[in-house]
Parts: structure tokens; sequence; C-alpha cells
């Protein structure tokens, strides 16, 4: 939450000061030129930082929805381990380790 913020207010900050730079001197006082400049790079700014708090893929990172092309649908989810190593000990018993337990929807085409 916190590097959001701090992203934020650093963007903010940045787009006022490059702002600020690019008015000349002579006319930051007339015709509101300041309170405009502060506006539009206020606006600039919150929709940076809009896009950048918007909604994250339910996918997960680097994961996009998937094609399931022409007649087919997302089946039901199902939930499994992937990756994982298994052996029978000495005793005879199924020894599993490592892996990781994924999620994912099977296309069900018609």
């Amino acid at each position: 939450m916190w590097k959001m913020i701090a992203r934020t207010t650093l963007v903010l900050t940045l787009i006022l000061g490059l702002g600020a730079v690019a008015t000349r001197p002579a006319e930051a006082g007339r015709d509101g030129g300041v309170a405009v400049g502060v506006a539009v790079g206020t606006l600039l700014g919150l929709g940076i930082a809009g896009a950048y708090a918007g909604p994250r893929s339910y996918y997960g990172p680097g994961y996009g929805p998937a094609y399931y092309g022409p007649g087919c649908y997302p089946g039901p989810q199902q939930c499994g381990w992937a990756g994982r190593s298994c052996w029978r000990n000495p005793y005879g018993e199924m020894v599993c380790r490592g892996g990781e337990w994924r999620c994912w929807r099977p296309a069900i085409c018609e």
C-alpha cells in the first residue's frame, strides 16, 4: 500500500515539476496560466494514478485470459499439485515433496 502511495506521489511531483519548468516566467502571472498548468498536471497525475491502481488480472502476474475458440467455454475450476515429485519410502508409504498447488479451468468445446 505504501509503495503505491509513494509512486503516486512521485509521479504527481514529477508532473507538477515539469509543468512549472515549462512555463515562461514573464507570462506566469497573466491569464491564470499557473492555475491552468496545475489543474492539467493534477488531472494527468490522477489519471495515471487511477490507471496504475486499476483492477489487476485474476489470472496472476504474466498470465492473461485464455482464448477458448469458437464453441468453447471455460469449464469448472479444478485444482491440483504441479511439479511435485513422489516416491515410495522403505516402509512402502508414498512420500511427496515440492511443487505448488494450482487451479485451472479446462476448456469445454461442443
